[in-house]
């Protein structure tokens, strides 16, 4: 019986000694509950406070936008209506332009008018001179057709006296030295940069056309150079040597290409040299 009582008292004993373990266990683990719960407590409130630390900087950047929409609504309306100003001036502006430009066109078409008359006026004045002028010019006119009619008759009678006394082969050449009423030389002169001496005249051929038989020279005489153009085949090339005026004829007979031949007349009494035609350079 001692021996059961003991071991109910061992049994007891470490009843007991267990419940006092989970008793302490129990009371452990209720202050680590409590403590966490304090901190999660503790982390809501800082989350809550940092929230409204949000909100009320969000609040705050509402604000701030709200009072700029405001200005930026007002600087809107400024510009429309400064905008609906303009158009107005500008509208306003292009009226009175129109007004100035039909206002000069008007006065710069009376101008023109005016201008126009006056230039009129002043054509007409000058063709009624000018036909005053011209009427009296015609009686002048007349008498100078006149003159010139007689004169060309002069000419064609001379000119015909002339062709008698022209050679235009070697035959009439020879017929008209037997007659030694003047002194004839022949030349035969092809285009170059020298002039020929023909006589005591110098003579330069520049240019030669022997489908119309024409052609142009240049005669140096007496330190004076003449240029005769379009001279054409046995028509006489007439010019005056000398202090005494004495008459000189250049006459080609033919024309080739770059080359003329024919003769050259002078007066009787002039002495001329003997020397053989030489070429020199015309000064």
């Amino acid at each position: 019986m001692e021996w059961l009582k003991s071991k109910t008292t061992l049994i007891a004993g470490g009843c007991l000694a267990l419940l006092g373990l989970q008793g302490y266990g129990m009371m452990s683990m209720r202050g680590t509950i409590d403590e966490r719960m304090s901190s999660v407590e503790h982390e809501l409130q800082s989350v809550h406070n940092e929230d409204n630390a949000k909100v009320a900087q969000l609040t705050s950047d509402l604000d701030v936008v709200t009072q700029r929409m405001g200005i930026t609504t007002q600087e809107l309306d400024k510009s429309h209506k400064l905008a609906q100003q303009l158009q107005q001036e500008s509208a306003q502006t292009a009226q009175r332009l129109r007004r100035e430009l039909a206002s000069k066109a008007d006065a710069n078409a009376k101008a023109i008018s005016e201008v126009r008359d006056e230039t009129t006026n002043k054509l007409t004045e000058v063709q009624q001179d000018a036909a005053t002028r011209i009427s009296g010019v015609s009686g002048e006119v007349q008498g100078v057709r006149t003159d010139l009619d007689t004169t060309r008759s002069d000419l064609a009678r001379s000119q015909e006296e002339l062709g008698t006394l022209i050679a235009h082969n070697s035959t009439e050449l020879v017929a008209l030295r037997r007659i030694g009423e003047r002194n004839y030389i022949e030349f035969d002169i092809s285009k170059t940069k020298n002039a020929a001496k023909v006589g005591d005249v110098l003579v330069q051929l520049k240019k030669t056309d022997p489908k119309k038989q024409k052609f142009d020279v240049v005669i140096n005489a007496d330190d004076n150079s003449i240029l005769k153009k379009d001279r054409t085949a046995n028509e006489p090339v007439t010019f005056l040597v000398g202090s005494d005026r004495l008459r000189y004829e250049f006459v080609v007979n033919y024309v080739d290409k770059d080359r003329i031949r024919g003769y050259l007349s002078t007066p009787k009494d002039k002495i001329l040299s003997a020397e053989t035609p030489a070429r020199t350079r015309l000064q």
